[in-house]
């Protein structure tokens, strides 16, 4: 299943790819958040044979999905999450079902994210202490190098061979869905971003594991509209982080830490959006 909003074309080679991904032909959901093109976008993915749900409000990505989640029922025992400017080769989506039922204590399985050049995206990354995201608010634009920003990006990962991780990539993971019910799904107050870091916290603590698996392979293009409102999307990305941040580090006598990280984030945006 996946979320569009304002998407377009990008939605008709997404949901082309998707068709051969897997022996079994899938069962598609896309979830439409209010988008200005919907009645295009209806006709693109009805017009392959996928389900179309469109929402009267912009609920944001983790609500997004928890109404796709919903169309599918009791039945699934598997739900493939994945952002709508993803392109899945051949064979993508069984390797990922695979790698699930091989490991039955994954509640969620991630493959690896290629860039369109071809580099690889840190989809598969260790939960944000406070200290990395102190040290990567401040000193990310700045330093770039700084140990904090590439602990953060998830560069202490290599990248071959199937390994447990802290969380996966919302833009492309598997999702058991037993594992997915039993702590609730996305938590909603996550507008975007870090509903997936979020997830992946929840369901370690609830006894699942998160497994990055790179046999399996997608190409993510970086046309979702998100790219058409950057400046508004990276507050909404800080903003996310110090939400996860601040209930994670919540006692009373982390409050000046708190601090410095809102200030923190409050600058970097300042600096990233000069010019």
């Amino acid at each position: 299943m996946t979320v569009t909003h304002n998407t377009g074309e990008t939605l008709r080679t997404f949901l082309d790819s998707l068709v051969a991904a897997a022996q079994t032909p899938p069962r598609i959901v896309v979830v439409d958040n209010a988008s200005d093109d919907v009645d295009d976008l209806r006709a693109i993915a009805e017009g392959i044979g996928a389900e179309f749900l469109a929402l009267r409000d912009n609920l944001g990505y983790g609500a997004g999905v928890s109404e796709g989640v919903k169309a599918f029922g009791a039945g699934a025992e598997f739900i493939l999450v994945t952002n709508p400017d993803v392109i899945f080769p051949v064979g993508a989506i069984d390797k990922l079902v695979e790698s699930a039922r091989r490991h039955p204590s994954a509640g969620t399985v991630g493959p690896r994210i290629l860039e369109s050049d071809g580099t690889v995206y840190p989809s598969a990354r260790s939960l944000p202490s406070l200290r990395t995201g102190l040290g990567h608010a401040l000193f990310a634009n700045v330093w770039p190098a700084n140990p904090w920003t590439s602990r953060y990006r998830g560069k202490d990962y290599s990248s071959d061979g199937t390994r447990e991780v802290g969380w996966l990539s919302g833009a492309c993971l598997i999702v058991r869905k037993d594992a997915y019910d039993s702590i609730g799904g996305f938590d909603p107050s996550y507008f975007m971003y870090f509903e997936d870091v979020d997830l992946g916290a929840r369901l370690s603590r609830a006894g699942w594991r998160n497994l990055y698996d790179p046999s399996a392979t997608v190409v993510h293009t970086g046309a979702h509209s998100t790219s058409k409102s950057a400046r508004r999307m990276q507050r909404v990305h800080h903003d996310s982080a110090y939400l996860y941040l601040s209930r994670k580090y919540a006692g009373w006598y982390l409050a000046p830490l708190r601090w410095v990280l809102r200030i923190g984030l409050d600058l970097r945006h300042l600096w990233s959006s000069r010019g």
